[in-house]
């Protein structure tokens, strides 16, 4: 059994060795934050405090389990926010104890790469862009369980940029998929700057690039004219596509891998998906291995996937485990910050 409650997704699944989907049950919140414009951590562990209780329930009914057919318990006990994981973690603490089960804790960015373990088995060594709404990071996995860091966002993440220029479109939380859809009836005419695409390391920034976006809207906005909202989603889109793609192949030629993983939210996005599958042809000794697109979003059949490798490590947690917010993997060696 494992439990997902990071951010505004409360979900439980039940997996079968790692690889198969027995239930994955997702509650979704994006209604209640919609009026907002983006997530609120309070409301949020409100809502997983309803809910949680009624995933399990029906994630049992639907795997057709009891709890003496589980063999442990997997949680996500960070990223994220704090009172949503809370929740969480103390859910898979009590299932734990009470049918004496061993507790599994996964970091959730593990759970959002393991979600490509659903197509096919990973192979190692493998690099992976994890892209979501939090995150945008290069990992290198040199073996199973193993994750160092080569890369990340030095401030806005690819996702949470696609948001806050969805919210000056007018567009309802979350924006990803409207802009991404916007993107590809446009043509790229405001040519937004690739920030860092040049520099010798494998980290990205979508601040500036947000901060030249709105600020192009709002100079047309105070002279009266009128921009082409498909064009400014297209040329926005390609700025952050152009440097998430060049940055994955700079690092490619450095961490030779048999595979590449693309996961996270974002990785849902198509205009993402197309040139990252055109650019990996050029690499033929590397394999392009994406998460099922119903599975890049947060949820819990994800979570299980990662605590499979970790379960047959005997890798567990005692019932002190707490939730870890700013969890993150350990910087690859090689690698100088």
């Amino acid at each position: 059994m494992a439990f997902e409650s990071s951010c505004d997704e409360t979900s439980v699944a039940i997996i079968e060795d790692g690889a198969k989907i027995c239930s994955n049950v997702v509650a979704t919140q994006i209604k209640s934050h919609k009026r907002f414009g983006g997530v609120v951590p309070e409301v949020a562990s409100r809502h997983h405090i309803e809910e949680i209780t009624i995933c399990i329930r029906d994630a049992m009914q639907e795997a057709h389990v009891t709890y003496d057919d589980l063999s442990a318990v997997a949680v996500t006990y960070g990223p994220g926010l704090v009172g949503a994981l809370l929740i969480g973690v103390t859910a898979a603490k009590m299932v734990a104890w009470a049918h004496h089960l061993p507790l599994i804790p996964v970091n959730h960015l593990a759970g959002h790469i393991y979600a490509a373990r659903f197509v096919e088995p990973i192979a190692f060594p493998a690099l992976a862009l994890v892209v979501s709404g939090g995150h945008t990071e290069l990992v290198y996995m040199p073996e199973a369980g193993t994750f160092e860091i080569i890369g990340e966002t030095r401030d806005d993440a690819a996702g949470e940029a696609y948001d806050k220029v969805g919210r000056v479109l007018g567009i309802n939380y979350p924006a990803g998929p409207t802009v991404d859809a916007m993107a590809a009836k446009g043509h790229d005419t405001f040519h937004f700057p690739r920030a860092m695409d040049k520099d010798p390391n494998y980290d990205f920034s979508f601040s500036g690039l947000k901060s030249a976006f709105i600020n192009t809207y709002h100079h047309a906005e105070q002279v009266g004219a009128k921009l082409n909202h498909d064009d400014l989603a297209t040329s926005f889109q390609s700025a952050v596509v152009d440097v998430l793609v060049d940055k994955t192949l700079r690092a490619l030629k450095h961490y030779p891998v048999k595979q590449l993983i693309l996961a996270g939210g974002v990785a849902a996005n198509n205009g993402l998906r197309k040139q990252l599958q055109s650019a990996i042809d050029q690499l033929p000794a590397t394999e392009l291995l994406m998460a099922p697109r119903k599975l890049c979003g947060d949820n819990a059949a994800m979570i299980g996937a990662a605590a499979y490798v970790l379960f047959k490590e005997g890798h567990f947690a005692g019932l002190d485990l707490n939730a870890d917010p700013s969890l993150e993997f350990d910087w690859a060696p090689d690698v100088i910050k």
